[in-house]
């Protein structure tokens, strides 16, 4: 089975934003690693720049934390944070929160 790190943007977080639409399409996403046989564990980043550690190999994630531009340097802490504590993990990204297995699926195991 593979193992899969999910980091993404936490909308209820989001001041005067409705996470709703963006919760529910988190859960399809997750229906979609299930399908996949994916075990996924996620992280939802809020505004606040917040990042735990993290240690899982492969990587995938949204699209959430690299837009808006004002969010680019949230993103680029992200994905340095998974360089720095997951040297080895495959980084795919995902265009919404429904299509993360997609991007998993296509990372190369090797790279």
């Amino acid at each position: 089975m593979t193992t899969l790190l999910v980091i993404g943007s936490d909308p209820a977080r989001i001041p005067g934003y409705d996470p709703a639409p963006v919760l529910a399409a988190l859960e399809r996403g997750r229906d979609g690693y299930r399908a996949a046989g994916i075990e996924a564990t996620e992280v939802l980043v809020g505004p606040d720049g917040e990042l735990p550690r993290i240690t899982a190999a492969p990587t995938a994630r949204g699209g959430g934390p690299r837009t808006p531009p004002e969010c680019l340097e949230l993103f680029e802490r992200v994905v340095n944070l998974v360089h720095r504590h997951a040297p080895g993990s495959v980084i795919a990204f995902g265009t919404s929160p429904v299509d993360g297995a997609e991007a998993a699926l296509r990372a190369p195991a090797d790279a």
